[in-house]
């Protein structure tokens, strides 16, 4: 069985050996995540949590449980991953090409603080009046995790799971073959060239890049992903990032600092966290982490 849906702002593509029941149950818990998560959906948990910024708000575990998990994700990284960035990120339109008056995000930059952030059970608190939750950068992996544990109660032993760079695949191919899933190359579009390719049965794969949404505006260019720091879009070495994880939390939580440190912080940061990764730099080299199951295609060569 296979589908594709639009969720998250993005295609969701679901196959694997299982029943139209099975399968339709799955893509409701990906349209129930994205009620619960989404900050531009009225009536989210993350929409009220937003609008009643200074009081404490009771949400569904499952919200609870993600912003207690980024927190931790937040605090591994000094910051450089921040769940509050939705004071700055809500001011940017990157669907429009519209770039914010500097004096704004000067004013929202002092409200970019996850340790303003409480949980206490289900009840979430934005300390900050003017803070604003944006889960963005993580929610699909916590996500894509909860749509594998489904399946595996269901009874599924052979499923893939895409949800727009977030990839997780339970047990084989119907086949009994490893399944084989490619790394983006960031100076292509979509789909159109990969960088590398792993072969795995049970495992996430999460890819960023800074190709993902971008626009240009007086000959500079914006990317999507935000330097809680500065407000502005990131400019590093890294222009995509690949994480192979055993779950595709740890892909999302750990792969945003990536853009935001030089290449051997940068792998080594994954290496501390237990991770494989692959680094593709703005001048085109590819560096990956010591161990790695990352096979390079085409006339790529890795840069040691």
């Amino acid at each position: 069985m296979q589908t594709t849906t639009f969720c998250f702002d993005t295609a969701c593509t679901l196959r694997g050996v299982m029943t139209q029941d099975v399968l339709d149950g799955v893509v409701e818990l990906c349209r129930t995540f994205e009620r619960l998560l989404s900050r531009t959906i009225d009536g989210s948990d993350v929409g009220r949590i937003n609008a009643t910024a200074g009081t404490s708000v009771e949400v569904d575990p499952r919200t609870a449980e993600l912003i207690r998990l980024a927190l931790g994700y937040c605090r591994e990284s000094d910051g450089l991953f921040d769940i509050t960035i939705g004071s700055v990120s809500e001011l940017w339109d990157f669907k429009g090409g519209i770039v914010p008056d500097p004096a704004q995000i000067e004013a929202a930059l002092p409200h970019v603080d996850y340790t303003k952030v409480q949980v206490e059970g289900n009840l979430v608190t934005l300390l900050d009046a003017d803070a604003r939750l944006d889960l963005g950068g993580i929610a699909k992996g916590y996500i894509a995790d909860a749509l594998i544990a489904q399946l595996r109660e269901a009874g599924v032993t052979s499923a893939f799971v895409n949800l727009g760079g977030n990839v997780m695949v339970m047990g084989g191919r119907p086949d009994g073959s490893p399944w084989t899933i490619g790394v983006q190359d960031p100076a292509t579009d979509a789909g159109e060239g990969i960088v590398a390719e792993v072969s795995r049965s049970d495992a996430s794969v999460v890819t960023s890049g800074l190709y993902e949404r971008c626009f240009e505006r007086a000959g500079i260019t914006y990317w999507h992903i935000l330097d809680p720091r500065t407000g502005y879009p990131v400019r590093g070495d890294v222009v995509g990032a690949t994480i192979l994880s055993e779950r595709s939390l740890d892909g999302d939580g750990l792969t945003k600092p990536l853009f935001m440190l030089p290449v051997p912080d940068a792998l080594a940061y994954l290496e501390y966290h237990g991770v494989q990764g692959l680094l593709v730099t703005g001048g085109g080299d590819i560096r990956t982490t010591g161990a790695s199951d990352f096979g390079l295609v085409g006339s790529r060569t890795r840069n040691e």
